[in-house]
């Protein structure tokens, strides 16, 4: 998301949220009256739109076969214009909740009863909690607040434009911090957690409409002159099906997405929002949306104007709509689309199309029932809704969950708050609030700091910045030095900003910014006892030099935390939180910045030392590993599997299915000829016996993986199967279950993007714990 020319990085953050926060002059929705069609004494009440009996999408197309062909051509837009002769108010289709409400979009206001929000975690660092029941919970608090909202006529729209399920290919990316990071499976299931959360769980009416953004394969902003707006991305068949669009296809078949964005991204010559293929035989045909698709901001501008795809804008409008666009967030389809009408460039048929999808998703919104305050559902939300005590909860929750130990040598951590008598606390990110936001983020409901947070534990809290932002282009080491000095302990709060990385802002280096290497260098030779560095940024950093430093005793991630992030690091701190975060991203070295970003290539080629990307692929030295993560107890984990292994084959369920030959002179079956039935047959499960071995209670997550005898073919070098999370009490025992599909998770992609399944042995792995499968 982003529109083309309103958010340039160079607009300094205070002023950007001075004018995102400005009370708008146009607002149709008066506060406290939402807007709606249909109601009582209407006078299309007789009309087949307004009756609630009919499916939304006939409802839908009486509507369209209503309207003249000049408001068909205003609704194409994100800000769509209103129908008053039918009733239909203005519709403003851009609202985002990406870990919140924001700021960002046009369709939600906080001038009015509701002034804040419930901010939680940015998704990276939620994503490490690898707890699909927190991510449910989370898209289910927002969805909630953006319905207490539209009830109190602070919005006009409820089509939130979240989750961004792109996959974190390249570490330097501005908005890997948006996304559940690195892993296909683990995008994929929390897109599909995060949507029905966002949705809510009615059959008939939408809490919210969700959409998943940006498809496909983007993960480019601004790299060495190339910018996302131009950039064509050479993909393969084999990396598209595997790694760019699994999360996407799980948003829409499994989790029912009402959306889906397509990207930027021109994909192997053809602009993402201009191509059929994508767009109406993948999405609409094989996935089956129900739903519309809209283009990211200014997207189709683009297709023209920096993609030279199209002549005139003209040809660029019916491009899109004919490869299946429905929507265009800016209003260049408004504005050019009569003109591509009149000069015989799409049919009214081609905007009809578009337009029922449109408006079928604002049917099963409810926005055609009448007065949404009588909703039955969602009614009686209001603004004891937003920012309530649970939703407060959650937020520290989700911050708490996902924090990384990433060190902790001689177990310095947690600390005895009794026997801390001063702690000095520096860094730039220490006690800013901003530095919790992360981007596309609203007013919180309230901020704690890190340096707040501490203060709940500590009487004696000595600050100081160190450098004047996180950028550190001058340091203040000398009075840093001196107060760690006179300190009991030092808790150094460092990392990035929005100013290194963000939508727009890909990053350079790995390292941490400016002089924040010899500030934390310097801070820890003075120190009484090594001290505890804490990272708030969203992308990995190289910090090869703390986790071999001595006098650094604990390293810990806390990506951009949210509302709650400084209470939440406290508590882990002081052991009243047992971290179980897992990284859900490679921390590569500073030397993987020499890959060009523009490679799009997921797997390593030996010969030209290309290293590949991911943990899946990657073959090179790494900081942290993906799944990489310490706790305060020590944890046992032992696979047991039934129903299929090594003593007892299958090979009789794959009797009668063609064997195809592997270029390595091995045999794959070919998993669309298995079929659903077939599929279902092989599935067995997997059981992990966990024991919590003390000394504290704590949450721990289990991640299952899939490794083949060799990586020949493309195969990957392991690949994750699925994650359980369960809490446990010092000394407890707990079995979790894997269903394990090899449709699924014994499947690999071949070169041509079919999915086939190896005929040799499997092995699934939980750590060094191995079971061998034989297919």
């Amino acid at each position: 998301m982003g529109a083309f020319s309103s958010h340039n990085v160079g607009i300094g953050m205070a002023l950007l949220i001075l004018l995102l926060t400005i009370p708008t002059l146009l607002r149709t929705a008066v506060a406290g009256n939402p807007p709606f069609s249909c109601g009582p004494g209407a006078t299309t009440k007789g009309y087949a739109f307004c009756d609630s009996r009919l499916p939304p999408e006939r409802r839908a197309a009486d509507l369209v076969a209503r309207l003249t062909l000049t408001e068909k051509v205003s609704q194409l837009g994100d800000e769509a214009a209103g129908v008053p002769r039918l009733g239909v108010p203005p519709y403003k289709w851009w609202s985002e909740g990406l870990h919140g409400l924001s700021f960002w979009g046009h369709g939600m206001h906080f001038d009015g009863v509701v002034s804040r929000i419930t901010s939680f975690p940015q998704v990276l660092l939620t994503a490490a909690s690898f707890d699909d029941d927190l991510w449910y919970r989370i898209g289910q608090a927002i969805g909630t607040e953006a319905r207490a909202l539209y009830n109190l006529g602070q919005a006009e729209g409820l089509t939130i434009w979240s989750p961004n399920v792109n996959i974190y290919r390249d570490p330097q990316w501005g908005r890997g911090q948006e996304t559940p990071g690195e892993d296909p499976t683990t995008a994929s299931k929390y897109a599909v957690a995060f949507v029905k959360g966002l949705q809510g769980t009615s059959a008939t009416t939408l809490q919210t409409s969700a959409c998943c953004k940006h498809a496909s394969a983007y993960d480019l902003e601004d790299w060495n002159g190339v910018v996302r707006y131009n950039f064509n991305a050479k993909v393969t068949p084999q990396d598209m099906e595997d790694t760019f669009n699994p999360p996407f296809k799980s948003c829409v078949v499994e989790g029912k997405a009402t959306c889906v964005m397509c990207a930027y991204t021109t994909i192997n010559g053809i602009p993402a929002c201009a191509n059929s293929d994508l767009i109406t035989k993948t999405f609409k045909g094989e996935w089956g949306l129900n739903g519309y698709v809209s283009s990211d901001c200014d997207a189709v501008a683009l297709i023209r104007d920096a993609q030279r795809y199209s002549p005139t804008p003209e040809d660029t409008v019916a491009a899109a709509l004919k490869a299946g666009l429905d929507l265009n967030c800016g209003n260049y389809t408004q504005v050019h689309g009569m003109a591509a009408l009149q000069r015989g460039k799409m049919t009214e048929q081609d905007v009809d199309k578009a337009l029922k999808n449109l408006f079928a998703v604002r049917m099963r919104l409810g926005h055609f029932d009448g007065n949404p305050r009588n909703n039955a559902l969602y009614g009686s939300l209001g603004a004891k809704d937003v920012c309530s005590r649970a939703h407060k909860d959650l937020a520290l929750e989700a911050a708490q969950n996902g924090i990384v130990l990433l060190k902790n040598d001689a177990s310095i951590l947690p600390l005895d708050r009794l026997a801390v008598a001063s702690v000095a606390v520096i860094g730039p990110n220490a006690d800013d609030p901003a530095a919790l936001n992360g981007n596309y983020f609203g007013p919180p409901c309230e901020t704690t700091t890190p340096r707040q947070g501490l203060q709940r534990y500590v009487k004696d809290i000595r600050f100081h910045a160190g450098c004047s932002s996180a950028a550190c282009d001058f340091a203040a080491t000398d009075q840093a030095v001196r107060i760690a000095g006179s300190s009991d302990y030092v808790i150094l709060f460092m990392g990035l900003s929005q100013k290194q990385e963000q939508e727009g802002l890909d990053r350079t280096s790995l390292r941490l910014p400016g002089k924040q290497q010899s500030l934390i260098t310097a801070i820890a030779s003075a120190s009484k006892r090594p001290l505890i560095l804490v990272i708030l940024s969203g992308g990995p950093v190289d910090v090869t030099f703390a986790k071999s430093n001595p006098k650094i005793g604990a390293i810990l991630w806390a990506g951009y935390p949210g509302q709650a992030g400084g209470l939440a690091i406290a508590n882990v701190l002081f052991g009243n939180h047992n971290p179980s975060g897992r990284l859900p991203v490679t921390w590569y070295p500073e030397e993987f910045t020499r890959v060009p970003m523009t490679d799009m290539r997921m797997r390593a080629d030996p010969a030209t030392g290309y290293p590949g990307r991911s943990y899946r692929f990657y073959q090179g030295k790494t900081v942290y590993k993906f799944g990489y993560g310490l706790s305060y107890s020590h944890f046992s984990r032992r696979l047991v599997v039934s129903g299929t292994s090594k003593q007892t084959p299958i090979t009789n369920l794959l009797s009668g299915l063609t064997v195809k030959p592997t270029a390595k002179g091995g045999a794959s079956y070919d998993v669309e000829e298995l079929g659903v039935d077939g599929c279902e047959q092989l599935k067995f499960p997997a059981m992990v016996e966990v024991q919590n071995h003390g000394p504290l209670d704590g949450k721990h997550s289990v991640l299952m993986f899939l490794r083949w005898p060799n990586v020949t073919g493309g195969r990957p070098v392991s690949q994750l199967v699925g994650f359980r999370s369960q809490h446990l009490k010092a000394g407890e025992k707990a079995s979790l279950r894997f269903d394990v599909s090899p449709c699924e998770h014994f499947s690999r992609v071949g070169e041509d993007g079919t999915k086939v399944i190896d005929t040799e042995s499997h092995f699934l792995m939980v750590d060094k714990d191995e079971s061998e499968i034989s297919l």
